[in-house]
């Protein structure tokens, strides 16, 4: 097939400074795309400013004959965020990609973290990526355009000492699935990805550990993240609201789905679930639901009321007061 560029694109990677970030812009700009490379240069935990690794990766893809421009804007704060998007705006005149990378790990039992642990952690995953989405939607929806790949994390499945994190990237989740209904009828695919990488902070979180680290970072090197981020980040992408993991050579999709479920004889009662629990949480048969108006109405089928088709909800029209 055709090679996927992205001649007389811009795109807006946040946190490409190192890691991830920077195997994202460096692809981009190699497929002629013209990049922000956005990074505010903190510590894995979200401590500490430099603007070193924004400029240093932006004037590598400059070496290389690409487009790009460093930006050390906090997109933790809503109006930084707008900041952000309008360098791409009044430098290269439109905005059609967002990737949003940026990302902080403190990863502690849930007793163990701070107030301001938790905040942090939250404002970057959560807030960062919500003011960014909030910042580029209206530029993107006025354009009939855009492309956008969040960032989400394995830590959905669950583990000791990720709860604030996973919290944060569960939200990510929520916005990725949501925004991806409201944008199909504007020209915008929001999808996201789920890379493991050997990145400062996975290996991180295995330091002490040589021969895991040695096999992170052998198996799982960021530069193999990126076709998928540029794959998602393309204007012929075939999907909006999925998640794809890129695990090394392997790419799948990770998705959100309800099983078939027990349907009650009469009103349920908690010895009925405990009964009929088996059968509930089977994975035999199981549905993918794109939309909160499917999911309903085929729980409503179910019951014996409509068909399957999805319910003609507008969850965008506050109800009218009583």
């Amino acid at each position: 097939m055709d090679p996927l560029r992205f001649d007389g694109r811009v795109a807006v990677v946040t946190g490409a400074g190192r890691g991830l970030g920077r195997e994202y812009a460096l692809l981009l700009a190699a497929r002629g795309a013209r990049v922000v490379v956005n990074d505010v240069g903190t510590g894995i935990d979200g401590r500490g400013a430099s603007p070193s690794p924004a400029h240093a990766v932006a004037e590598e893809i400059r070496a290389g004959g690409g487009e790009a421009v460093a930006d050390v804007h906090d997109v933790t704060g809503a109006a930084a965020a707008r900041e952000l998007a309008a360098v791409a705006l009044e430098r290269w005149g439109r905005l059609d990609v967002l990737v949003n990378n940026a990302g902080i790990s403190v990863l502690r039992p849930l007793q163990e973290l701070s107030d301001e642990e938790c905040r942090r952690v939250l404002d970057t995953h959560l807030g960062g990526t919500l003011n960014m989405l909030r910042a580029v939607w209206p530029h993107m929806a006025a354009a009939g355009y855009g492309r956008i790949v969040n960032t989400c994390s394995e830590a959905l499945f669950g583990d000791t000492g990720l709860s604030v994190y996973a919290a944060g990237k569960g939200a990510v989740l929520g916005l990725t699935t949501s925004l991806a209904a409201e944008g199909a009828s504007l020209g915008i695919t929001v999808n996201a990805v789920v890379p493991v990488a050997a990145t400062r902070m996975s290996l991180e979180a295995v330091e002490g550990d040589d021969q895991l680290a040695a096999t992170l970072t052998s198996l799982f090197p960021a530069r193999h993240v990126a076709p998928v981020v540029a794959f998602l980040a393309h204007e012929g992408v075939p999907c909006t609201g999925e998640l794809l993991h890129a695990a090394g050579r392997r790419t799948g999709r990770i998705f959100l789905a309800a099983t078939e479920g027990a349907l009650s004889a009469g009103d349920p009662t908690p010895e009925s679930v405990h009964e009929h629990f088996p059968r509930i949480r089977s994975t035999e048969g199981f549905r993918t639901p794109q939309s909160v108006s499917a999911s309903m109405a085929y729980s409503m089928a179910r019951l014996g009321v409509g068909g399957t088709e999805p319910l003609a909800l507008d969850l965008s029209t506050p109800a009218s007061p009583a």
